[in-house]
């Protein structure tokens, strides 16, 4: 076998592999001789059909699977040859049958060397998040509001209140799709309307009849509206005031609090408050990671990990959405960006993990699976359900080892910790 190999890009190889035709003749010879001796002719016993007649049926079949078999196998000994290591499959393409020799050259991309640097000099901020009594009065109040009422009220709007209106938007006269509406209720200060809309209610009374001018942004989801005034003629039919629950015991067991009452509930706001400020500290500092990960070791992924990873998360998206039809799916180039960060992250991470040796052990999944489980009421059952089954444990363990490689960077890069309040650090943007 004789193979040449050619750059043709940063990570795509060509690779023309030669090999001598008369062993492949002596398989095909071989094949066909065994095929005599079982086939079916008619008017022919088997095992006496005539090698000329087997091969006129039975040789071009023959021959295109030998070649494929013989392809396929010194495809594999080139690569390991050359010490190459491709990230996808060839695209093959034969030479003309000279009679000598069977040629045919191989496209692919192989894995980029990654050789990690920088590690040490990666820069983490951890937040250390503190929760007052402020922030659990806050969270009892949200809580409040979801189970409020409303009341009809004798008075004036004002902020807060519920406005039940029918209302007809119309630009240059003409009523726009979606602008008109009947008994609708509008919370005013919640911003479910925009800011003039809600600015136009306030101060009014049932059996009001009134009208305002409402600006569309710029960059609003109806083209025919943004950045255009619309007018909008309201009827109002009634006021409510917001009527809040007790906090006492009877409130707490509305939330499935069946012994302890209000104290029991308190307790447990403040430990989910706790358990959601800890998982999002958990996402920053792993953005924070990986963001430094990615600045100190710039890679250039193959482009066939890129697309099967576009592809994957075209399929993600489309579950998320409840999509089923392929045609309604989001355009695959919109993952192309994101897609490209994962695949580097991945060899990154994974190298990490070799070099760092790092492993997981009963302890380290059992950890992740309770953190899994957490807030759960039955969950010590769901607990040993998941250790129990090894379908399970082997989805997880990617994450406990890619947490183990997040851990490294954290001890031995440059951290430092930020003081932040709950409201502030919960109300932040996404990084």
């Amino acid at each position: 076998m004789d193979v040449t190999v050619e750059s043709t890009g940063t990570l795509e190889r060509r690779m023309r592999v030669e090999l001598p035709i008369e062993p492949i003749e002596q398989q095909v010879n071989a094949r066909l001789q065994s095929v005599g001796r079982t086939a079916k002719i008619k008017g022919f016993r088997p095992g006496k059909v005539p090698a000329k007649v087997v091969r006129q049926r039975y040789g071009k079949q023959v021959r295109q699977e030998v070649l494929s078999e013989v392809l396929q196998k010194s495809y594999t000994d080139a690569v390991t040859q050359e010490q190459l290591n491709p990230a996808g499959g060839p695209k093959i393409e034969t030479e003309d049958d000279n009679g000598k020799t069977f040629v045919f050259t191989a496209t692919f991309e192989i894995m980029p060397k990654v050789e990690l640097k920088g590690l040490e000099k990666i820069k983490i901020e951890k937040p250390e998040v503190t929760i007052d009594d402020t922030d659990i009065d806050d969270m009892l109040l949200n809580l409040r509001k979801q189970k409020a009422s409303w009341e009809t009220v004798d008075r004036k709007s004002a902020d807060g209140d519920r406005v039940v209106i029918d209302f007809v938007g119309t630009l240059k006269g003409e009523v726009f799709p979606g602008g008109e509406g009947k008994d609708y209720p509008v919370v005013l200060g919640a911003g479910q309307m925009l800011p003039d809309f809600e600015k136009g209610l306030l101060g009014v009374k049932a059996g009001d009849e009134t009208s305002f001018k409402v600006k569309f942004p710029k960059d609003y989801h109806a083209e025919e509206l943004a950045g255009k005034k619309a007018d909008f003629a309201i009827t109002v039919h009634r006021v409510e005031a917001e009527v809040l629950p007790e906090l006492d015991d009877e409130f707490a067991a509305g939330f499935n609090v069946s012994e302890g009452g209000l104290e029991q509930f308190v307790k447990d706001v403040r430990e989910n408050m706790d358990r959601e400020a800890e998982q999002k500290i958990k996402t920053e500092l792993r953005e924070q990671v990986m963001n430094g990960l990615l600045e100190s070791n710039p890679l250039e992924v193959p482009q066939s990990l890129k697309h099967e990873e576009m592809h994957s998360m075209q399929r993600e998206a489309m579950q998320r959405m409840g999509l089923e039809d392929a045609d309604q799916a989001p355009p695959v180039e919109n993952f192309s960006a994101a897609a490209e960060k994962r695949v580097a992250l991945g060899l990154l991470l994974r190298q990490l993990i070799v070099d760092k040796e790092l492993t997981v052990d009963e302890a380290m999944m059992r950890a992740r699976v309770e953190e899994l489980c957490a807030g759960y009421e039955n969950s010590d059952d769901m607990v040993n359900m998941y250790m129990s089954n090894p379908q399970v444990l082997q989805q997880i363990e990617p994450m406990v080892v890619e947490q183990q490689a997040i851990d490294w960077i954290m001890e031995n890069g440059k951290a430092s910790a930020k003081k932040v309040s709950f409201k502030e650090f919960m109300n932040a943007p996404a990084s």
